[in-house]
């Protein structure tokens, strides 16, 4: 066996039609005598096979077989090509593919030799010279084996140095199983490793007429080849340690800083989270830290000197709140109100005299299958003429939209859009539900999800008016006096819109007082105009012809205020004027008693 250490070996054999079938026999005997004298194995000494003629053709590679017996098998199926012979195409493919790490050749740093052994019976028909120059360069060691009638000059150019040791001419294809046994002699040749004073201080790997030095693993080789010195792994800072690496021979742990602990990579640490213990006493928060941990009060409440109790805070008293009437403090908050007949602003801060202008509006549209498709478009500009009316904004006035049938579907929320186009662009995309006609579902909706903070409701603290629409065509098939009382005692102003076979005391038992002003009945759907008209007068009346009416329901309330104080104001003034009257009668009789008595003396 032939023990000089792991080689990496590609047999390069000519299969043109100038070898013929018993000749090519011999070459197959060759490979299998090199091979049966080698170590073969995964760690050992690899094989590969290709052969040539006009073209190349890999047989197995370094990566395919480990044993003797699967490689004779496949050199033994080997079946010539029997064309022309491309020698340095067949070069350049041992170089390019059979000698890479894909194709099983061990990595160049690991240092194994690659070996190339082309055996050919003629010349080459392509240039071989360069590109055995680049595979030498590459680090194959490449042997040239001539027969018969083999061009030297061409062996010598494919060859490497010294030549003498790599290039053999075999005078007849007879010869050259003779010739296996004194070429493996010159491959082996002699175990350096075992003949010669080395010196490794740790492994020595024989290689073809010479040797090299290996250290075992958390060690490198020092820069005389021989010594090796320990491997600090934390030095490259490839280590990826999250906080201290550790170094220990070639290899290294990772530790954290006190306070953290190393998670389940061992690499990175995570902070001992001291509040789960459970014994921290924090009134509201805790909050763990390297070491420990403190307590933390919620918003709008202050630690207490024990460093665990909170504490409510005035927030009125402590910030600047800009409440223009009153500041009411809450737990860990506060909110500003206004006085009597006044409304909240968008801003939560100012007060005005009219809120006609900011309501949260919900629309809540028949799709029955009573409705019919092009009904149910003209219902869509319907409610698109409403909102055409309403100057919508965050601030200003929110839509939200909700269709029902045998079901409910929210077709937006109050903060889905927040300006007209959209709401209109929105309306005119909703697609007819049809079926049945669910009023009173649909009312429970409105009143449990519509109208919900989380949908876009501002608190009822904001004062907003909460306005709630229903158009319907005809009559519900369940009960709607229970959530339609229900509708009102929550807040929500109902207006009710009837078409063409809608139930008339339905609308009035979901319509708001006074009833005459919050519902509405058109007989068919192409003449219902005129209740947007209605709706519209009904939220913030404007000026009629003819005559001057009151704008607002603000401004009718200030007038009978008006009214009221000044009539105050008038019967103070009276009864002054008759205390005044009595006062000065009574001063006009002592005058005259006086006058009396002056005379009489």
């Amino acid at each position: 066996k032939c023990r000089t250490g792991p080689l990496d070996i590609v047999f390069v054999i000519d299969s043109s039609r100038s070898v013929r079938p018993f000749e090519f026999e011999t070459m197959r005997r060759f490979m299998m005598d090199i091979i049966s004298n080698l170590e073969l194995g995964p760690n050992a000494t690899r094989v590969g096979v290709i052969q040539y003629s006009s073209q190349v053709q890999n047989i197995f590679s370094l990566k395919t077989f480990f044993t003797r017996a699967d490689m004779e098998r496949a050199i033994n199926s080997i079946i010539p090509l029997a064309q022309g012979t491309m020698t340095g195409l067949a070069i350049q493919y041992a170089m390019n593919v059979a000698f890479t790490t894909q194709e099983g050749a061990r990595p160049l740093h690991k240092r194994v030799p690659r070996i190339a052994i082309v055996v050919t019976d003629g010349r080459p028909q392509d240039r071989v010279t360069e590109v055995a120059t680049q595979a030498r360069n590459a680090g194959i060691e490449i042997y040239a084996v001539g027969i018969q009638r083999a061009d030297m000059n061409s062996l010598r150019a494919m060859a490497s140095p010294p030549l003498e040791e790599h290039v053999f001419l075999v005078e007849s294809f007879e010869l050259i199983q003779q010739f296996a046994k004194q070429f493996q002699d010159k491959l082996c040749g002699v175990d350096m490793c075992v003949d010669r004073e080395h010196g490794c201080q740790h492994t020595c790997i024989s290689t073809p007429g010479s040797f090299y030095c290996e250290c075992n693993p958390g060690y490198r080789l020092n820069v005389d080849g021989k010594t090796c010195s320990p491997i600090d792994a934390c030095a490259d800072g490839r280590h990826g340690c999250q906080h201290h690496c550790v170094s220990v021979r070639g290899s290294y742990s990772c530790r954290c800083r006190p306070g953290y602990y190393l998670s389940q990579n061992k690499r990175s640490c995570t902070m001992i989270d001291y509040c789960s213990f459970g014994n921290h006493s924090c009134q509201h928060e805790c909050v763990s830290i390297p070491n420990g941990h403190y307590c933390r009060c919620r918003s709008g409440f202050t630690l207490q000197p024990d460093s665990k109790s909170c504490r409510a805070t005035d927030l009125c008293n402590g910030v600047d709140h800009g409440c223009e009437f009153k500041c009411v403090s809450t737990e860990g908050s506060y909110h500003c109100v206004c006085p009597e007949g006044q409304q909240l602003q968008a801003d939560g801060k100012t007060c005005s005299k009219c809120g006609a202008g900011h309501v949260d509006l919900v629309m809540v549209i028949d799709g029955s299958k009573s409705v019919r498709p092009q009904n149910f478009e003209l219902v869509k500009q319907f409610v698109n003429r409403i909102v055409d009316l309403l100057e919508v904004s965050p601030q200003g006035t929110r839509v939200g939209l909700v269709q029902y049938s045998s079901r409910v579907r929210t077709e937006f929320p109050l903060n889905k859009y927040h300006t007209a186009d959209e709401i209109k662009k929105a309306v005119m995309d909703v697609e007819y539900m049809e079926k049945g006609t669910m009023t009173g579902l649909a009312l429970k909706h409105m009143v449990e999800h519509s109208f919900s903070e989380l949908e876009g409701a501002r608190p009822l603290s904001h004062n907003v008016p909460r306005i709630g629409l229903v158009f319907t065509d005809g009559r519900s098939q369940d009960d709607i006096s229970e959530w339609a009382r229900r509708a009102k005692e929550s807040g929500i102003v109902m207006f009710a819109v009837g078409v063409g076979k809608a139930v008339e005391e339905e609308l009035r038992a979901i319509a708001s007082e006074p009833v005459e002003q919050h519902f509405s009945y058109s007989a068919d759907f192409s003449t219902m105009t005129h209740l947007v008209e209605n709706f519209s007068l009904n939220i913030c009346p404007e000026e009629s012809k003819g005559e001057t009416e009151i704008r607002s329901p603000c401004e009718c309330e200030a007038l009978v205020q008006f009214q009221t104080n000044t009539v105050a104001i008038l019967q103070s003034l009276t009864e002054k004027n008759i205390l005044w009257a009595r006062a000065l009668a009574q001063m006009t009789a002592r005058l005259e008693d006086l006058e009396k008595q002056i005379a009489k003396k």
